[in-house]
């Protein structure tokens, strides 16, 4: 694999605490100081210590100026994708375009369960997903009278599309078994993984299984935005090794060597996210302009 050239970008990605619930209202506003472009949030909503990722997003939104938000990645059993692509546009329309969409076929099926959604199977969670990004695209799509999707999950007949999003809203797809990949170079605009469940050394296999489905479709592979989910190695734990001064080299090898450009830091401490933001992040555009120079 080799870079891709798309822009680089760099987020935070805050717990939503309900038990400090202006905590990662903080540290979003601390993100936007520190000049980083996103944060994500993780949405669990069978979860009873976490915030509604939604209410905790359009809270920074409304915080913010700059920021762009998203879920990272919805929980699409528990979210009707009829609803959710009209959530989404409408927060897009009112923060003037700063929203993104992470989505995810789901997982922790007993909890999802037992808050009252379905237990899918891995292929039947996939196909749900696909179906689900069709009628998404297709509430935002109000050139059209009419919906009509026709899935097993989700059959939507007849129901009028919009609002639009105030901006092309890019679709994230977190992901990782070959079919699941397929998919994301088949129908997403970007691919979300997190570097405990995929470690460098195996992001070239899965990147080129996005390609190769990209082009098969007829899409071309660098328009899939790479994005990756990092964390600092703790006791030999997955992650970047090292201080701060030692990052961006590494993040800068993962952009020239795997195409992945946008880097989004785990953790809730606020000295690690204006580092991030006013070292790290500085310190690799720079290494990769002038590699791509």
């Amino acid at each position: 694999m080799a870079d891709y050239g798309q822009p680089l970008q760099f987020g935070s990605f805050p717990t939503p605490d309900a038990g400090d619930p202006q905590r990662p209202v903080e540290l979003a506003l601390a993100a936007e100081a520190a000049g980083l472009d996103l944060v994500v949030v993780q949405d669990h909503p069978y979860q009873r210590r976490f915030l509604d990722v939604w209410a905790l997003l359009a809270t920074i939104l409304a915080r913010t100026s700059r920021l762009r938000v998203s879920p990272g990645v919805a929980n699409l059993p528990l979210r009707p994708p009829f609803v959710l692509g009209k959530t989404v546009a409408s927060l897009d329309l009112l923060s003037g375009g700063r929203v993104e969409l992470g989505l995810g076929a789901g997982g922790f099926w007993e909890a999802i369960e037992a808050a009252g959604g379905p237990r899918r199977t891995p292929g039947e969670a996939r196909r749900a997903l696909s179906e689900a990004i069709d009628v998404i695209r297709a509430v935002w799509d109000t050139s059209a009278r009419s919906i009509r999707v026709d899935g097993d999950a989700y059959r939507v007949h007849g129901a009028h599309p919009g609002p639009a999003p105030a901006h092309p809203v890019e679709i994230w797809v977190g992901g990782y078994g070959p079919r699941m990949l397929a998919l994301i170079g088949q129908k997403a605009d970007g691919w979300l993984p997190s570097w405990p469940y995929l470690p460098p050394e195996r992001l070239a296999e899965a990147s080129a299984r996005i390609d190769e489905a990209a082009a098969d479709a007829g899409r071309e592979p660098a328009e899939i935005r790479r994005l990756y989910n990092v964390a600092v190695s703790q006791d030999g734990s997955p992650g970047l090794r090292g201080g701060p001064a030692d990052w961006p080299e590494q993040l800068a090898a993962l952009t020239r060597d795997h195409g992945m450009s946008t880097f989004v830091m785990w953790g809730d401490d606020p000295a690690l996210v204006r580092t991030w933001g006013e070292e790290v992040a500085p310190a690799v555009r720079e290494l990769v302009a002038r590699e791509r120079g």
